[in-house]
């Protein structure tokens, strides 16, 4: 497994990623999908071969703030360190912002998973979150 910068959109992999992992909201609007990778700070794919196991979007500014959008393996390749080597690639990346956040499922899987990263829940650091929807 390898991890790249991924640059150039090839919607039928980025599709079968996101349906894979149920993230409809993302694959009924596939042009949105699509400005949204190009309007991007940072993308960062894993790949096995040619074969696109996960990836992980950011945006923000890149020097105040980074914003974890997205974060997704294939189903059958998840808990094999995956999602963690994703991680780390954009930490060091970013090692130097001072506010890396994400919003994401409240279940037990996920917030073990973002905790063993380091993150803390906003309520845990006497912060708040707000999400217009």
């Amino acid at each position: 497994m390898f991890i790249r910068e991924y640059k150039n959109y090839n919607e039928p992999e980025i599709l079968n990623l996101y349906t894979s992992v149920g993230w409809t909201a993302y694959t009924d609007d596939p042009a949105s999908l699509k400005a949204g990778f190009q309007n991007s700070l940072l993308i960062l794919a894993a790949y096995e071969g040619n074969q696109l196991l996960g990836l992980i979007r950011t945006v923000g500014d890149g020097q105040t703030i980074v914003y974890i959008q997205d974060i997704l393996v294939l189903p059958e390749y998840q808990r094999k360190g995956i999602g963690s080597a994703l991680m780390k690639a954009v930490m060091e990346r970013f090692q130097a912002v001072r506010q890396i956040v994400l919003a994401t499922d409240n279940t037990p899987k996920t917030i073990a998973f973002y905790e063993s990263q380091g993150f803390r829940q906003m309520t845990k650091i006497g912060c708040c979150g707000f999400m217009k929807v």
